[in-house]
């Protein structure tokens, strides 16, 4: 048996999973809790958040996300992927910076807007 906290409502439901018996999932309140529990151990996935360089800009680093999610795997590969990115301004909300992350299909976009400095 598995004991996790189910992170998908403020709730945050005890969850007991259970791998040996079909993944079955005590303690949720709620649907999304009994997927989150199954998924959690079968094959755990995360948004990434992190930022890049910008040069040109009035702040030194842009902010940046995962398009989709990841497996939790990848998470630290796909950060230093990024330790050598430099990008330039202006930088559009939603422009991709990084593309199919450790061959995901999974981008790294802009989070932000950063304008040229003038």
């Amino acid at each position: 048996m598995e004991k996790i906290i189910c992170i998908l409502c403020p709730k945050g439901c005890h969850l007991e999973v259970d791998p040996d018996n079909d993944y079955a999932v005590k303690g949720h309140s709620c649907p999304k809790g009994m997927v989150y529990g199954r998924e959690e151990l079968k094959n755990p996935v995360r948004v990434v958040t992190t930022t890049v360089t910008i040069k040109d800009s009035t702040l030194p680093r842009c902010p940046v996300k995962t398009n989709g999610m990841i497996p939790k795997k990848y998470v630290e590969q796909a950060v230093r992927l990024l330790d050598s990115v430099v990008v330039e301004a202006p930088v559009k909300l939603g422009d991709v910076i990084y593309k199919d992350i450790c061959g995901t299909g999974v981008d790294f976009v802009a989070s932000r807007s950063m304008a040229k400095k003038a």
